[in-house]
C-alpha cells in the first residue's frame, strides 16, 4: 500500500479580480480558493488511495491566512495535512516553494508517490513539481492523463506533442497531472464535518533547517490591454482593396 503525498496552493480566485481605472489589478474584493489544477491533483491522489490503499497527506506552503484552504483540502479526501506557513511565504518563487516542500516532505513524511498539478492557477510556472522531484532525487513524470500502480511502479499515460506516451517509473516518484485526468469531487456536508477532525501538522519558518526568503519582488501588476484600430470598410471595391491591404500590413495575410 503506497504512501501518497499531494501538494496544493491557496490562490486568489481570478473571478473576483477587477481592473482599476489606470490599468492596475484591483485585489481589494478577492476571494481565495485551492488552485484549480491542484484540485485535480488532490482528486487523483484520493482515487489512487481508494483503489490501492495506503495513506494520503496534503501539503501546502503559504502565509498564515492560507489556513482556510486546509479544511477544503481535507474535505476532499486526504487523511492529514501539513501546513508550512509564515508571513514572508506569501510571494515565494517556485524555487523556494519547492525547496521548502522538499525539506518537509523529505524529512517528515513517508512517501512513495507525490502528486502535483501541472501548474498553479495564479502564476502557472509549471516549475514546482519538477523542481521538487529534483531536490528529492526522484523521477518525475509530467503532464499525466492517466495513472495506475503496478507493484512498485507507477504506470502513466502522458500528453506529448506527437500524441500519448505510456511510461513507467519505480517508486518513489513524482507525477504532475493534467486537468483532463479527472473531474474533482464536490465535498458534501459529511466530508466537511469529517475534515475538522483530521490531523493538521502546523510548521513555521522556525521549524525549518534553512532560511527561505523571497528572492524576487513583484512591484506591480497591470491588466492586459487590447487596442483596436476601429477602421471601417464598406462594400465598395476601393474599400475592399484597402481592407486586403490593411490585413497584409498587419501580417494576417501573407
Amino acid at each position: 500500500m503506497p504512501n501518497i503525498v499531494t501538494c496544493f496552493k491557496w490562490v486568489i480566485d481570478e473571478a473576483y479580480i477587477r481592473r482599476g481605472s489606470s490599468g492596475e489589478l484591483d485585489f481589494s474584493s478577492v476571494n481565495y480558493k485551492i488552485s484549480d489544477y491542484d484540485r485535480n491533483a488532490i482528486e487523483e491522489a484520493v482515487r489512487l488511495r481508494e483503489k490501492f490503499g495506503g495513506r494520503l497527506a496534503a501539503v501546502t506552503v503559504g502565509s498564515p491566512e492560507a489556513t482556510k484552504g486546509l479544511k477544503d483540502a481535507l474535505s476532499r479526501g486526504p487523511d492529514q495535512a501539513y501546513f508550512i506557513n509564515d508571513a514572508s511565504f506569501e510571494n515565494l518563487e517556485p524555487s523556494q516553494t519547492s525547496a521548502i516542500l522538499a525539506e518537509v516532505i523529505g524529512s517528515k513524511i513517508e512517501y512513495d508517490l507525490i502528486v502535483c498539478g501541472e501548474g498553479s492557477s495564479d502564476l502557472y510556472t509549471q516549475q514546482v513539481g519538477p523542481r521538487l522531484a529534483e531536490r528529492l532525487g526522484i523521477p518525475c513524470i509530467s503532464f499525466a492523463l492517466k495513472l495506475t500502480i503496478e507493484g512498485d511502479r507507477i504506470i502513466a499515460e502522458r500528453n506529448i506533442e506527437e500524441g500519448v506516451e505510456v511510461i513507467a517509473a519505480p517508486m518513489p516518484v513524482l507525477v504532475t497531472v493534467l486537468p483532463d485526468i479527472n473531474t474533482p469531487r464536490i465535498p458534501g456536508v459529511k466530508d466537511t464535518l469529517m475534515a475538522s477532525k483530521k490531523e493538521i501538522v502546523n510548521m513555521t519558518k522556525g521549524d525549518l533547517a534553512q532560511t527561505y526568503e523571497p528572492m524576487l519582488q513583484t512591484t506591480a501588476l497591470t491588466a492586459a490591454s487590447m487596442e483596436r484600430s476601429c477602421v471601417k470598410f464598406g462594400p465598395e471595391s476601393g474599400d475592399i482593396a484597402g481592407f486586403v491591404e490593411a490585413l497584409e500590413k498587419e501580417g494576417v495575410l501573407r
